[in-house]
């Protein structure tokens, strides 16, 4: 089986309200405060961070777009965007899941909406290329899930047919937007949610 990982979420901690009232402990109070911020910065990853994700602007550029939009001042945004790298955590269970996957003779992928700074962090910071064959960033060809375009390239760079891949990511939509094109696919809850799904289908032990 080829399985497809995303990462924010997946393999790696991404908790926008979480990472909101850790950057923001004088706007960030609650939960109720950290969602309501995180969808207004955010935008559900469209508008000015899914640019942001597709390399269409740079780290400079949207902060100064969010800034604008919401009136939060520029150092206060550029906080944010710093601590990302920070927040990109791996997550130690779905690391394991990765390893025992790759031991049972599965071939690995990811395909990651992701920022080109984040992305290069990430290939310094951890052995991604030990984890997976190959891999997607949006940041770097400039196009994001949920589009089918970026399946489409994620599956001729793979070399793979789209019903050999079972990809796990965390959002709904782009679990729809994978199922329309062929693929396998699992929403992504927890590593051992993940885990037990991946066993009952006999792909793990």
């Amino acid at each position: 089986m080829n399985i497809v990982f995303d990462f924010g979420g997946v393999v790696f901690r991404w908790h926008p309200p979480s990472l909101l009232a850790r950057v923001w402990p004088q706007r960030v109070s609650s939960l109720e405060q950290g969602v309501a911020a995180a969808a207004e910065f955010f935008q559900n990853y469209s508008g000015d961070w899914g640019a942001f994700d597709q390399g269409l602007i740079g780290a400079d550029e949207v902060v100064a777009r969010i800034s604008a939009r919401t009136g939060w001042s520029r150092a206060e945004v550029q906080q944010v965007v710093d601590a990302v790298p920070d927040e990109l955590q791996a997550v130690p269970e779905t690391v394991a899941l990765i390893q025992d996957l790759k031991a049972a003779g599965h071939r690995l992928f990811y395909l990651s909406n992701m920022p080109e700074p984040y992305a290069d962090g990430l290939e310094q910071r951890y052995p991604l290329a030990d984890w997976f064959e190959a891999g997607v960033f949006s940041g770097r060809v400039k196009l994001s899930k949920p589009r089918a375009e970026v399946f489409q390239l994620a599956t001729a760079r793979f070399g793979v047919a789209p019903e050999s891949c079972l990809f796990l990511d965390d959002h709904p939509v782009n679990i729809d937007a994978a199922r329309a094109l062929g693929w396998q696919a699992l929403h992504f809850s927890t590593a051992a949610a993940a885990r037990a799904e991946l066993q009952q289908q006999g792909l793990l032990l």
